[in-house]
């Protein structure tokens, strides 16, 4: 296996955009992912990791850098891409990096990858002279406890003090920390019609609904036709 950045193998872009990964269906409707997501490799790509076993396409990881602004911000992934863009397009010097998200291909998955990339984005960005990589991670085992608070469930932990969710558990193996939460990380809304559409269920009552995939409940407002996801991510800090 071999893992370069997109920057090295500028051919392997439209593969990348069309390895599939484990996000629920309805995260492509984010407004912010629907209006940068395909840019981040043309805009980013000595940022954009791939790996590649007999010439084919295994995984990805995306980060972008971007300007520290203080504290890490409450909406999360959000914030970060549009910061990340704003500073790409006004030529303004970036001092950090953001992890974005990591893909791996449906055979390679369970091997131990993630953790791999994880670490090549890391060696990435310290590589290119920064010194911080942070994420909006995404912890991978919170759809199944929608009801959870992110507060408690972010902070659970095993007998051997790491965290009871196996994707923040990666990153601190990798070295990062827990540095806050982002509670609005990633805000889908849309029509009723719109929600029946993208999870096939009937969204006829009003109040919290728990949908496949999602991290927490959906809220949803038969009075005024619509409903909203707001997703909570927990930052993570790696010192490089």
């Amino acid at each position: 296996m071999e893992i370069t950045t997109l920057a090295e193998r500028p051919e392997l872009e439209p593969a990348l955009l069309e390895l599939s990964g484990e996000w629920p269906g309805f995260t492509g409707y984010e407004a912010i992912t629907q209006s940068r997501w395909a840019e981040i490799p043309r805009s980013f790509p000595e940022f954009v990791l791939v790996a590649t076993e007999g010439g084919e396409l295994v995984a990805r990881a995306f980060s972008v850098p971007f300007r520290s602004r203080g504290a890490l911000p409450g909406t999360g992934w959000d914030q970060v891409m549009i910061w990340a863009f704003r500073d790409h397009a006004a030529g303004t010097p970036t001092d950090a990096v953001s992890a974005i998200e990591i893909t791996i291909r449906g055979d390679h998955r369970g091997a131990g990858l993630s953790s791999t990339m994880l670490g090549a984005m890391r060696d990435n960005a310290k590589a290119r002279g920064y010194t911080e990589l942070v994420a909006p991670v995404r912890p991978n085992a919170k759809h199944l406890e929608p009801a959870t608070p992110m507060a408690e469930y972010a902070f659970r932990t095993r007998e051997d003090g790491l965290p009871h969710d196996p994707w923040l558990r990666v990153h601190i193996r990798a070295g990062g920390v827990i540095d806050s939460l982002a509670p609005a990380s990633m805000v889908i809304a849309g029509s009723l019609a719109q929600w029946r559409d993208w999870t096939g269920l009937p969204f006829d009552a009003a109040g919290p609904v728990e949908v496949p995939g999602a991290l927490v409940p959906v809220t949803c407002s038969l009075e005024h036709d619509h409903a909203v996801y707001v997703e909570p991510n927990v930052w993570i800090r790696h010192t490089l």
